[in-house]
């Protein structure tokens, strides 16, 4: 499937330590969630791939999107409105914060069953159904069912809409600015 995972057949994964407690992303993220979402799922990726149960390349790009989501997080901020290069992009490619928010709701919610949804290095605005290795990840969210049903039910709109408030932007722009 992906012709660059040969290399890693015979490496360990290791999931990557929150940079946060638990309880560091509530009200956004409840601490059951990120503990079923992050010690359960996420850690269980690597688990996988390195005792090679399952299929390997779906278990590599689950940790590989996995460390990109939660690395992105920080402790809620009240407008989660972004910064810098980063919104240098979005205003470029959409006008306003805004409309770039409304822009990725209508995408996410296009999304039939479990995926992910992201703003690509470019600014623009693509899905990954299942799990995939994608090169070009720069804002991403889970849009499986573990990622928000226990806090927010069926109200996928609100979750996404209070995800923008736990985003670190420095992280996102140190990001950008490392792909440049």
């Amino acid at each position: 499937m992906f012709e660059f995972l040969s290399e890693y057949r015979t490496k360990k994964l290791k999931t990557a330590e929150l940079p946060y407690p638990l309880t560091e992303l509530q009200p956004v993220i409840s601490k059951a969630t990120l503990e079923y979402h992050y010690e359960s799922l996420a850690k269980s990726y690597a688990k996988k791939y390195n005792n090679n149960e399952g299929d390997k390349d779906f278990n590599y790009a689950g940790w590989f999107l996995h460390d990109i989501y939660f690395a992105q997080f920080q402790k809620p901020q009240e407008s989660g409105t972004p910064n810098g290069p980063v919104l240098n992009l979005i205003k470029r490619k959409y006008g306003w914060w805004k409309d770039f928010k409304e822009q990725f709701k209508e995408e996410a919610m296009k999304i039939q069953g479990s995926g992910w949804i992201y703003m690509s290095y470019t600014g623009d605005i693509k899905t990954i159904v299942n799990h995939e290795v994608r090169d070009d990840v720069l804002i991403l969210v889970d849009w499986w069912e573990h990622a928000w049903a226990l806090d927010y039910q069926s109200d996928k709109k609100a979750y996404l809409e209070n995800t923008w408030k736990i985003m670190n932007w420095s992280h996102i722009n140190t990001r950008w600015g490392k792909n440049l």
